[in-house]
This record gives C-alpha cells, structure tokens and sequence, in this order.
C-alpha cells in the first residue's frame, strides 16, 4: 500500500496544476466519494494528497456570453438553490433534488461527480443531455493551458475518463438553451433520492408545434459509462409526438440499451424501466 508522504493545500489554480506534474497526486474535494471508497480499499491514495478546497476559481455559477459556467467546487446544494440555474437549467435541480442526502448534497462537487464517473452519477445524464463540456487546466510548461471536452466523450469506463493525470477539472461549461428547450430527468431506485440509481434517463430538445428537434437522450446506469442514446435520438429527431410515436421510440430505446445483471437490477427489468420511462417522459413533452 502506497503511504501518504505529502498533504498540499493550494490557494491559487497556478499552485494546483503545478503540483498536478508530478502525476502521484490524489485530489480532494467534498471527499463524498474519495473518503468511502479509500476506506473500503477501492481506491489507494496517493504519495500527494491535494485538497482544492481553497482554491477561488474552481467555484462559483456565472453566465459568460452563451454559456453558463459551473466551477468544479460548486456543491449540489450550491446548483440546486442558485437562481440562475433554477431559471435557465430546471433540469439540474430536478437532477440535485434526487442526488443522495442533504449532508452529501452540502459537500459533494459537480466536478467530484463528474471525476467519478459512475454509470450511474446522478449529475452526469441531465449534463450530457445539455451538450455540457469539461473544462480542464495542466502547465505543460510554464503556463495554464486549458481547454474543453465534450462531456458525450468524457468517459471512457466506470471510474475512468479522458483526464489526464496531469490535468485538473476546473468548471463545466453549459450552453445557454434555446427558447423552446425542454428538459427532463427520471432516475428509478428503490430509494430514488438515496440509493444508486436502477436507471437514469434524460431527454432535451427544442419542442415546437409538437415535434421535437435538436434532440438529446441519455441513460444512465445501463453501460459501463453513462451513454448518449444515438439510435434514439435519430428515431426521434423531428418527429411529431403522437401515441404511436412515442410507442415506437420508447420501442427502439429499450433495444439500444446493453444493461447487465447486478445487485439492483436484472437487465430485462432495466430494458424494461428504459421502455416505460422513455415513453412516459415523452408523453409528459407533448402534454405540456
């Protein structure tokens, strides 16, 4: 077991990608995920350990031009009650009011969930249906270099993604939703605002004169990774929502899908939710 031999706490972004160099560096946030999982052995912490807590440009919600950014320390609770996103991404409070308990959503960072890609990050599905993307921070020499990922591209396996080691998660940047969007997010559990989620879905797009365009869908829980739904998406892309519609893409959702059999769930019982959920969110879409 690898000893812990270095605690850093940076105060500035500049102090952060620094040490990021090294590449034997575990880093700290809310801890939700980090600490229990340390403890039950899943995760071994490195010879550094670096709590980002104190570091001013990873928090805070802003509008920047098109996009609203949402710094890496920001809390679920933070998202859930920031005006801004109750105004322009409903969505994700409808996603944070389903994220575990009041005491995890306190500590808990959007960065810290997207970080842990788990197939079933509660976060991770209404974001990918908003087109988000990655913003990350490395000093490959002298100065912070950054630049955005597709969150659709983000991750490439439970518990893993695209990030380099040397790189830091600095914010998520979401485009600003055009008039007309329309956005919803079910996740089904035992105890959907405590347990793991069975299945997550999420759908988007622009709703007019009862045909949807733009068209987003994502589900979670169902994969190794939480998965853009392709098929999906295409099937649904301009058509008009009617009863037969709405039946025979619920259809081709159930079929894209590839869950496996686990603890929660057996895959045909997930196939199934994939079905009865797709086909109650769209109905609620041409209802409204």
């Amino acid at each position: 077991m690898t000893e812990l031999k270095h605690y850093f706490a940076p105060t500035s972004l500049d102090q952060a990608v620094e040490c990021l160099k090294d590449g034997d560096v575990t880093i700290l946030a809310g801890g939700t995920d980090l600490t229990p999982q340390s403890q039950a052995g899943r995760l071994k912490i490195k010879q550094t350990l670096m709590n980002i807590r104190h570091i001013p440009q990873l928090s805070g919600i802003t509008l920047e031009g098109k996009e609203i950014r949402i710094g890496a320390l920001t809390t679920i609770t933070e998202i859930m009650e920031h005006p801004l996103i109750r105004e322009r991404l409903p969505v994700l409070v409808v996603a944070c009011d389903h994220f575990a308990s009041d005491q995890i959503r306190n500590a808990g960072t959007i960065g810290g969930n997207i970080c842990n890609a788990s197939p079933a990050g509660d976060m991770l599905i209404p974001l990918l249906v908003l087109d988000a993307c990655v913003e990350l921070a490395s000093m490959p020499e002298n100065k912070i270099y950054r630049h955005c990922m597709p969150l659709s591209t983000f991750f490439v396996g439970p518990g893993k993604t695209r990030k380099s080691l040397c790189e830091l998660v600095t914010s998520v940047r979401i485009p600003l939703p055009a008039e007309g969007h329309v956005a919803h997010f079910y996740k089904h559990g035992t105890r959907p605002a405590l347990d793991i989620s069975t299945i997550s879905i999420g759908v988007a797009g622009t709703f007019r004169d009862g045909t949807l365009s733009n068209v987003r869908v994502a589900f979670g829980a169902v994969a190794p990774t939480p998965v853009r739904a392709s098929q999906t998406e295409q099937a649904l892309e301009g058509q008009r929502l009617d009863e037969a519609t709405i039946e025979k893409i619920a259809q081709i959702a159930r079929d894209e899908v590839k869950p496996i059999d686990d603890v929660r769930a057996t895959a045909w019982y997930r196939k199934e939710m994939i079905h009865n959920i797709t086909k109650r969110i769209l109905s609620h879409v041409a209802q409204a």
